[in-house]
């Protein structure tokens, strides 16, 4: 790790929330930008554990320490990815999951624990505005087909990995657009629509 001590000598920080009367005023998320120099900091706070419990807390086994440290060293292309090696949409999960990894990460035993959540929102979100995230095509064509019912998270990512794999793949969707529950059942405040259609486009 970049900085084995960090979790003795920073306190962790989360971003702050759009003031009320602001968020009164419309749908959007509730979080403010959380600046790179905090989220450096903040990144720096993963110990080197013998056995990083987060992954295991993860649901998707997401490698957090090897992320958290690439931030730490500034190495976002190597940090996004690390992310995408197990995450075919962390800018869903970033804003979605309730975050079992950070219950699950060792510095949380007798201080709070890393603010995981925010470094993979960050390292997505830089992905996007440096241009990194981009269809990742077959090196080859199988010639199968293949139909995924639903275009929900699950369908989307299997239509994805199927896709890489080099299947052709049509997916079905009964509602006017794609997207299943994150566009019809996940509010506004706790994600945005846009970011479901950039990753979509």
């Amino acid at each position: 790790m970049g900085d084995p001590t960090g979790f003795m000598t920073h306190e962790r920080v989360t971003p702050t929330r759009r003031p009320v009367p602001v968020r009164l005023k419309d749908w959007n998320e509730v979080y403010e930008d959380f600046g790179p120099d905090e989220l450096k900091l903040q990144a720096s706070r993963c110990m080197d554990c013998g056995i990083p419990f987060c992954n295991n807390g993860c649901p998707l086994g997401n490698l957090i320490p090897d992320w958290n440290d690439l931030v730490y060293r500034d190495q976002w292309k190597l940090a996004i990815e690390r992310l995408h090696a197990t995450n075919n949409f962390p800018e869903f999960t970033d804003r979605l999951c309730p975050a079992p990894c950070e219950g699950a990460c060792v510095v949380g035993i007798a201080e709070d624990p890393v603010t995981i959540k925010q470094v993979e929102v960050t390292i997505i979100e830089r992905a996007f505005e440096e241009g990194w995230v981009l269809p990742v095509l077959p090196s080859k064509v199988t010639g199968k087909a293949v139909a995924v019912v639903g275009s929900g998270p699950a369908g989307l990512a299997l239509a994805q990995q199927l896709t890489r794999a080099g299947h052709r793949v049509v997916v079905f969707e009964r509602a006017d657009r794609i997207g299943g529950l994150l566009r019809y059942g996940i509010p506004e405040f706790k994600m945005e629509k846009w970011v479901i259609d950039r990753r979509l486009d």
